[in-house]
């Protein structure tokens, strides 16, 4: 046993908590196409003893919790913080804003909560475990996939998940443009039920007949939430069929398939329930229901409040950054724990991203956005703003692709050299003037056009320590080289609105496709693909609407090629570009959850090497959601 997990569940025995013992049962097979699955905080609130009270049972438990939603059962809750920010605003899989993150995130891997896809994805092995789908298959050509379901899946009013189901969430989507619509419609042509258990998606073909985009199609299947028709019916007869409407309608009443349904949200804490009658208990699939009754979230200020709460033991799991995390256990002695040992502690698969809206005057010029990226003290971000929780620049050199060992072997990093940047303050200001973007008026601030001072906004959100300080690095570089930058900070819903409207400057953020089955073309496609430019809504990627048609070219190119040598070549190229025309450029590597956890309540939580295949996602994302099944309660 490691250190200090040992250590962890030492101290944890002093502190007050029921013991409660998981069941049985296997954990899902993964599939590569063909195989079949097999089962597979803000602190307390007034009265923190009633958190952490006995109870006569569950229906005294249950009693409780109506009462007061702020005292579930402490030895029944598993809580969070770091997924969500603000209140939520829906529960609707087709709104563009349900700043729902406990409940509703769709990134590399999908939330598993309370809606669920057919298939979910691990990134320790790059493959995908089956939920409401059992197994999938091309055909020759890549035009059809098939989709198999588990016939034991159900809605949680007990009627059975249907290919019926699948299809109908698929044309609810393109009928009413919602953004995944607009986003699979491009690649997926029709969504056919063959028979309650069976559908094929077939792909939309170009006039040759080839696949536009496998990668597309496959990514659909771990990506998209399931809903089922007859409640979309519902919804759609009580909007009048209004698109709008329909996609703003709060869906609180939703018929939904997961282990979780929402229990209780306001403005300070989130509490989603367990549905004690979950199909996933059955033989084929989990075999159990998850360890926690209630899983729940307080709605913190920012890092710094939710770091106290972990401190304290009222947060279990925590997505957040904490700088020098290791302290917790080396120097505080806490029972905390992360995913890894030792630096960087997670798997680094995300790049936190700085947009440039090319639409803006000044920023609309590769050199000036150039001599930005070029001017930042990246090894100050590392050391300050990451704590050392990223592998530096010089040790993985910046290029489209993630750290991990699959991702480097695609591109020629030899070829890159000559297009690395950073560090350098002198060589930004020759850029510039070279450019002939100089001072003119002697104020310090460098004009494009002429007479307009180069002035911007740089934009996360508020309380997100390790990105506040990291634009705070970017700001003074911009004062370095004669730019002004200034930083802002707004709430997590409206620099939501900010990115997908193209309502700022400077922004940071991360794309989605930080690790995941079409992954790294989903994340090149991302940072660079004009698809959907015009659209008044862009909730993925290329949030700065910049085009390149060399770049749409290859990014049409590399679904269907299958030869490594040529994707390595592709890939390469893509980078090329990426990092000589400067649309966005990655400020840091960063673990793509951070999986920090107190086990003073609860333990067993995934850990590098402990055999399970359970990746560092929170208990909640993809494949990582099976760490709910394992959880058990720390023995008194």
């Amino acid at each position: 046993m490691k250190m200090k997990k040992l250590m962890a569940i030492m101290l944890s025995l002093s502190m007050v908590v029921t013991v409660a013992a998981c069941g049985g049962g296997e954990q899902p097979a993964p599939t590569d196409g063909t195989a079949d699955v097999s089962a597979p905080e803000e602190a307390p609130t007034e009265e923190p003893a009633a958190e952490e009270a006995d109870t006569a049972g569950d229906t005294a438990a249950d009693e409780s919790a109506a009462a007061d939603p702020n005292s579930t059962p402490r030895e029944e809750t598993l809580y969070f913080a770091g997924q969500q920010w603000g209140t939520i605003n829906d529960w609707n899989p087709m709104s563009s804003n349900s700043n729902n993150g406990m409940a509703m995130t769709q990134a590399g891997s999908a939330r598993e909560l309370v809606w669920e896809t057919l298939f979910m994805y691990n990134m320790l092995d790059g493959k995908l475990y089956g939920l409401l789908g059992t197994e999938y298959a091309w055909n020759d050509d890549q035009t059809e996939l098939t989709v198999k379901l588990n016939p034991d899946a159900k809605w949680n009013d007990g009627t059975q998940v249907t290919a019926a189901d699948v299809a109908y969430t698929f044309d609810t989507h393109v009928k009413y443009e919602s953004p995944t619509g607009a986003d699979f419609s491009a690649y997926i042509d029709s969504v056919e039920a063959v028979d309650d258990t069976t559908v094929v998606f077939h792909a939309k073909v170009d006039g040759s007949g080839v696949a536009v985009n496998p990668l597309k199609v496959l990514d659909y299947i771990p990506k998209v939430y399931v809903m089922q028709k007859a409640y979309l019916e519902t919804v759609e007869a009580r909007n009048n069929n209004d698109a709008n409407a329909i996609k703003q309608d709060k869906m609180e009443d939703m018929v939904s398939s997961g282990p979780y349904k929402p229990f209780y949200a306001d403005d300070q804490k989130v509490v989603i329930q367990r549905d004690d009658n979950y199909w996933g208990q059955a033989a084929s699939m989990w075999g159990k229901l998850p360890a926690p009754k209630y899983l729940a979230h307080m709605v913190f200020s920012g890092n710094d409040t939710g770091l106290v709460a972990l401190k304290n033991g009222e947060v279990d799991v925590a997505q957040m950054f904490v700088a020098n995390v290791q302290d917790l256990w080396e120097k505080d002695g806490l029972p905390i724990s992360t995913y890894i040992d030792e630096a960087p502690y997670g798997i680094c698969a995300a790049i936190p991203t700085i947009w440039f809206n090319t639409k803006r005057d000044g920023l609309d010029q590769k050199e000036i956005r150039k001599a930005i990226a070029m001017a930042v003290d990246y090894k100050q971000i590392n050391e300050a703003a990451m704590t050392g929780q990223s592998p530096t620049f010089e040790e993985v050199p910046r290029s489209i692709m993630n750290t991990t060992g699959a991702e480097q072997k695609l591109i020629d990093q030899a070829a890159l050299k000559d297009y690395q940047f950073g560090n350098d303050v002198e060589a930004a200001k020759k850029i510039l003037d070279d450019a002939g973007v100089v001072d003119s008026d002697g104020d310090g601030i460098r004009e494009y056009p002429a007479g307009n001072n180069l002035s911007f906004k740089a934009e996360c959100p508020e309380g997100w320590s390790d990105w506040n300080a990291t634009l705070e690095i970017i700001a003074a570089a911009g004062k370095d080289i004669g730019i002004n930058i200034e930083t802002y900070f707004p709430d997590a819903s409206t620099w939501t609105e900010d990115q997908t409207t193209a309502n700022f400057d400077i922004l940071m953020a991360t794309p989605n496709g930080t690790a995941s089955i079409s992954c790294p073309w989903q994340r090149a496609y991302e940072f660079m693909s004009s698809d959907n430019n015009d659209a008044e809504v862009k909730t993925f990627g290329n949030f700065g609407r910049w085009q390149n048609d060399r770049v749409d070219e290859l990014l049409k190119l590399i679904p269907l090629e299958q030869d490594e040598a040529k994707l390595k070549e592709y890939y390469t190229e893509l980078s090329q570009i990426y990092l000589d025309e400067v649309p966005s450029f990655a400020a840091m590597y960063r673990p793509a959850a951070f999986h920090i956890v107190n086990e003073s309540v609860w333990t067993n939580y995934p850990q590098q090497d402990d055999g399970t295949n359970v990746p560092p996602y929170d208990c909640t994302d993809g494949y990582g959601v099976a760490a709910l099944y394992n959880l058990t309660l720390v023995e008194e």
